[in-house]
């Protein structure tokens, strides 16, 4: 079911060295990291135990333009994010596909750049597993 809407893989590399790759690659594509939110720092200050847990929220300010210039509604997806988590054997890295919302807002113009998006952040998540 994941598959419809995320696109994830995982890989053996060390947690903070998938999580560096995807800071450089953010920027060697003409993206920005906005905000890392540490999940895992976040529910231990309350008590709770998790595995490491980040989630990378990146942007392309011209996209973004393009994509609210087509439909405002589009603000309630953004902006991109990529989730970065330690399981047992590996790590994993997710990110929801931008086509995904061209589903639920069917416009030509933004599934067009929807595609677009989606082939820039999957090149940044490969590039860094």
């Amino acid at each position: 079911m994941i598959e419809k809407f995320a696109y994830k893989k995982e890989t053996n590399k060390p947690f903070n060295d998938v999580v560096e790759a995807i800071e450089k690659n953010t920027v060697d594509n003409q993206f920005r990291l906005l905000h890392t939110h540490n999940v895992q720092a976040t529910l231990e200050e309350k008590g709770f135990e998790i595995k490491p847990l980040k989630i990378m929220e990146i942007c392309n300010a011209g996209f973004a333009n393009k994509a609210l210039g087509i439909d405002l509604n589009v603000a309630l997806f953004m902006p991109c994010k990529f989730v970065v988590a330690q399981h047992d054997n590996n790590v994993s890295v997710t990110l929801m596909k931008p086509t995904m919302i061209a589903d639920f807002i069917e416009q030509d113009d933004l599934r067009n750049l929807a595609d677009e998006v989606e082939l820039k952040l999957i090149k940044i998540m490969e590039d860094s597993i």
